[in-house]
């Protein structure tokens, strides 16, 4: 019978050779947190492109339209520098800034074995791109380019979408982290 199973294709585990297991059983669905990273990252993306257009052709040059009383407004803004416009001589360190984090997020995909990490490294990946692609195509020039921010909630920094991407990619990090949670599917309990 074993034999007959082993031909079929069952494979050996310690339940049916009676040995012991030596390593631990390879990990399925990394395809699949990658596409969610990727799928997370193209939507967090497009919203941010879309919004950052409309926003260009059509607030941009025009009065504040006024949202839930004074509590929030639309007001388009270019920003050269990072969060509360500080900064706005490093446009091209926030640049740099930017590719680096590009390029780990798509290093750590290659140990990617966890559906929550992914949604938060999309996050993170399309907020990034979306204000990466303000330093390279707007003015002033390529990896000078200002950031357009228009969401200003009364009392508070102008921003955007790529921006809010960024912070609940962030946020989400922070407490995957909390719990013990790696982005290889490990738990730890400390």
């Amino acid at each position: 019978m074993a034999e007959a199973e082993r031909i079929i294709g069952t494979p050996d585990t310690p339940e049916n050779t009676g040995e012991r297991a030596s390593a631990p059983a390879p990990r399925t669905g990394r395809g699949r947190r990658i596409a969610v990273l990727f799928a997370v990252a193209a939507f967090a993306y497009a919203l941010d492109l879309g919004s950052k257009l409309l926003v260009v052709a059509k607030l941009e040059h025009h009065a504040p339209i006024q949202l839930f009383g004074d509590l929030l407004e639309l007001h388009a803004i270019r920003n050269p520098g990072a969060a509360f416009g500080f900064g706005a001589a490093f446009t091209i360190i926030f640049t740099v800034i930017a590719v680096a984090v590009i390029v780990v997020i798509v290093r750590l995909s290659r140990k990617l074995y966890s559906f929550p990490w992914a949604v938060a490294l999309g996050l993170l990946l399309g907020g990034a791109l979306g204000n990466l692609t303000d330093r390279i195509f707007r003015a002033p020039g390529v990896f000078q380019g200002e950031v357009v921010d228009f969401i200003a909630p009364r009392g508070f920094a102008v921003f955007n979408l790529a921006d809010s991407a960024i912070v609940c990619g962030g946020i989400l990090i922070v407490l995957l982290s909390f719990r013990g949670l790696d982005p290889d599917g490990t738990v730890h309990k400390d």
